[in-house]
């Protein structure tokens, strides 16, 4: 099953954006990502509708941030790409008759409901901002190292 790095992606865009004047071409995201600059204005065209970016066309335009990093948490980045899954694992439905899978499938939805309740109330509590200043001590720490 491919998983999907759309979040991942779009998290490491927009902190690159933050540390750069001026705005970003689709081209020069697409470089960073390794894609194609048409997936890009496509998925920044939502994070657009969403009021976290904006674009200007024409020569020296492209993408820019729309709001500050703190802003802006990694739920709300989550549900302006349409909420994708967030896990790969589901329940069977083989046997829907079968009342061992009904059990099993029960308690496995249950269980995913509440771990992604979990997981989407702690992305909703950090900031790109967090994002941002965990990569400036990173790269203060292997600054330091030489």
């Amino acid at each position: 099953m491919k998983r999907d790095s759309r979040l991942s992606r779009m998290l490491h865009v927009l902190v690159h954006m933050e540390q750069h004047d001026g705005a970003a071409t689709s081209d020069t995201i697409a470089q960073m990502l390794n894609t194609n600059p048409v997936v890009v204005r496509r998925t920044m065209a939502g994070l657009r509708e969403h009021g976290y970016v904006r674009s200007v066309k024409g020569p020296g335009g492209g993408w820019t941030l729309a709001r500050k990093l703190d802003e802006i948490s990694l739920g709300d980045i989550h549900r302006a790409l349409d909420s994708p899954a967030l896990f790969a694992m589901a329940a069977a439905v083989d046997h829907a008759g079968c009342l061992v899978e009904q059990a099993v499938n029960a308690t496995l939805e249950t269980a995913f409901a509440e771990a992604e309740k979990v997981l989407l109330a702690r992305l909703d509590s950090i900031s790109l901002a967090d994002v941002a200043r965990d990569f400036a001590k990173r790269a203060r720490r292997k600054l330091a190292r030489g």
